[in-house]
């Protein structure tokens, strides 16, 4: 157990902790929620023993292993196998042990050591790292390469997969999630359920900490108060504190119109029932977590786009790589002025690949990308950040992009994303990768364009941040295609999924549990072929196989046009019936959560009143989820016959 009394943590001149207690169970799985700057990075550590507490104390078993991730970039001629062996501190001090005993030629103490080794499974701990690194996202071919020889973010991933090997009672993951892919985050999550350690997660993925958190504290105001639950938990309570407010009220009312909006436009436009039940899922539960965020500092939005063109870009049988090496080929797509698409796919199977092509920043190999007239592209990735002028301002960046705009109209819009004040004039050289991100996405905004290119937009931005790119993105005018590991964007902001994976680009006819099943699928191909001494061989004749795809029906006798006319109505007024009751159901909610109580209901206390706005909440969801099922499946009846 862990226990924090009367905590005081200063560092300058700045409380960031004062007089805080909390208890924290042994095997619980807890989520360090808060913005940035509040004192997240300097409780872990507080506990790593890195920082000493100011006043009070913070008491972890003096017999406790704590393992974290460290943040230096290793410059080594050790493989990566023997790096995330070494991880393992308890076999390391064995092996030292043994050298010794071997060194003395003392057949007891080496007696001794091989118990001990045989008592911690020493044995199979080669096996164990091999593992830890395919999950991760090391072929078995790379992990016998030096640690020096990967770049900045695969060392990172080397540096985790240490943590993980380590034999821990405190697990301390500080953002685990940033340099990860989607499927890699999928394979974390699952190897962290069933982790032993207590653990400690700071991530700004939601998706994440709701799967795994049994907790989550809150650091905030110099205090910690802490939610039983996961993230979207946290939130809802959250949300009825903040919902007394009245001077959120306004924020509050604005915000729940605009989700109530995009859910009612969503559900009227569906054409894919298999895809409609987890979107509608998802955006049902951003609108109900939507008053938690809004004391946010970011507010911003996409500009009308009334020239939008259309179809945006098309291609035929173009083949994509790199030098004379085709990574992608016979890749064939049109993008409309609608369409929202996520990518899926394994770690270098080509997503980047793709989406720096449509950036016009790769040429294809063979045959040509044609933009329609006059098309403005939008395209944010990682290393876009390093074209930021770091000695230059987020005001001085504005100030190139618009010379003739008003300086106050600039300092507004960039206050939008958090620049206020002061911090508008100052140089980037010292912005957090959060910061410079937000100031790339600004920029990027600004320009109006009509395609708008994602690779992984979420890196290092935090959970109001996100949620705000979320609600801008869902009222964007033009066409969106994005990288992303952060579930709760793709969920809430895409209509249609493309899978990039055996040298192809195919659309994915399934939503992101389907993908987690995919995933799984080939993780487990891999580990067989590994077994095997071989390697997973992705040919386009296997491909299919690989996919999550629904057997295929014997095709049923064609119906006549009147009889399908018949059943096509029918069910369309069913429909219709049934989005009428979800609408009222969904109105009132939204109006619950908002704290619109009737008139009747004046009188009672915010206690009070809480109470039966949160019970006639659970109701009207327990109601909807019954109606939302008999929608989908009408949806898919409806599908069917088209």
């Amino acid at each position: 157990m862990i226990t924090i009394s009367n905590l005081r943590l200063q560092r300058g001149t700045k409380v960031l902790l004062d007089k805080v207690n909390a208890r924290i169970d042994t095997g619980q799985k807890v989520g360090l929620v808060g913005r940035n700057g509040t004192g997240k990075s300097s409780l872990f550590a507080l506990m790593r023993g890195e920082l000493l507490a100011d006043e009070g104390d913070l008491y972890i078993p003096a017999n406790w292993t704590i393992a974290h991730v460290a943040q230096e970039m290793p410059e080594t001629d050790e493989s990566a196998l023997d790096y995330v062996l070494a991880g393992d501190a308890e076999l390391t001090a064995l092996n030292l042990q043994l050298e010794k005993a071997i060194e003395d030629d003392d057949g007891e103490a080496m007696g001794t050591v091989y118990a001990d080794m045989a008592t911690i499974d020493a044995y199979t701990a080669p096996s164990r790292a091999a593992q830890l690194l395919n999950g991760l996202g090391f072929a078995q071919a790379l992990q016998s390469n030096a640690v020096k020889s990967f770049s900045g973010g695969w060392r990172m991933r080397l540096n985790l997969a240490r943590a993980l090997m380590c034999r821990s009672d405190l697990l301390l993951l500080d953002e685990p999630t940033n340099h990860l892919d989607l499927d890699t985050v999928l394979w974390l999550e699952d190897y962290l359920k069933s982790h032993p350690a207590t653990l400690f997660i700071i991530s700004h993925d939601r998706d994440f900490l709701d799967a795994l958190c049994t907790h989550t504290i809150e650091v905030a105001s110099q205090t910690l108060t802490t939610y039983k639950g996961n993230y979207s938990q946290y939130e809802r309570t959250r949300a009825e504190r903040l919902l007394v407010q009245s001077a959120l009220y306004e924020q509050q009312q604005r915000k729940a119109a605009h989700l109530q909006s995009y859910i009612d436009r969503f559900r009227a436009q569906a054409t894919k029932a298999r895809q409609a039940q987890s979107r509608i899922k998802a955006l049902d539960k951003l609108q109900l977590s939507a008053p938690a965020h809004a004391d946010s500092s970011f507010s911003f939005e996409f500009a009308a786009l009334p020239d939008l063109p259309n179809p945006q870009m098309q291609a035929e049988k173009i083949d994509l790589g790199y030098g004379s090496t085709a990574l992608l080929e016979n890749i064939a797509f049109t993008i409309q002025s609608q369409d929202r698409i996520g990518l899926l796919g394994m770690n270098g199977a080509g997503k980047s690949t793709l989406i720096k092509a449509l950036a016009q920043e790769l040429t294809p190999l063979t045959g040509e990308i044609i933009n329609a007239p006059n098309l403005r592209i939008g395209y944010f990735s990682q290393q876009h950040l390093d074209t930021l002028r770091e000695t230059e301002s987020p005001l001085w960046h504005m100030i190139q992009l618009a010379p003739t705009e008003n300086y106050q109209k600039l300092r507004g819009y960039l206050g939008g994303f958090n620049f206020a004040g002061d911090r508008v004039n100052e140089s980037i050289e010292n912005f957090s990768g959060g910061e410079k991100a937000r100031l790339a996405l600004a920029l990027l905004i600004w320009k109006q364009p009509h395609l708008l290119l994602l690779d992984e937009p979420t890196n290092h931005l935090d959970l109001d941040m996100r949620h705000a790119l979320v609600m801008a993105l869902q009222q964007f005018d033009g066409a969106l295609i994005v990288v992303s590991h952060d579930r709760s964007l793709l969920a809430n902001c895409v209509d249609q999924f493309w899978l990039v994976a055996d040298g192809n680009v195919s659309e994915f006819d399934g939503d992101l549990d389907d993908y987690r099943a995919w995933c799984a699928k080939s993780w487990q191909l891999q580990k067989q072929a590994n077994h095997a001494g071989g390697s997973v061989k992705n040919s386009k004749k296997n491909k299919a196989a690989d996919k999550v795809i629904e057997p295929i029906a014997p095709e049923a006798p064609k119906k006549g046009k009147a009889t399908l006319e018949f059943e096509q109505k029918n069910l369309k007024q069913k429909i219709a019936k049934i989005e009428k009751q979800m609408s009222a159901m969904q109105s009132e909610l939204a109006a619950l959560l908002l704290g619109l109580v009737s008139e009747d209901a004046q009188g009672m206390d915010k206690k009070q009143d809480s109470d039966v706005a949160t019970a006639r909440s659970a109701e009207l969801t327990a109601h909807l989820a019954p109606l939302e099922e008999e929608w989908l499946g009408l949806q898919a009846d409806l599908e069917a016959l088209t």
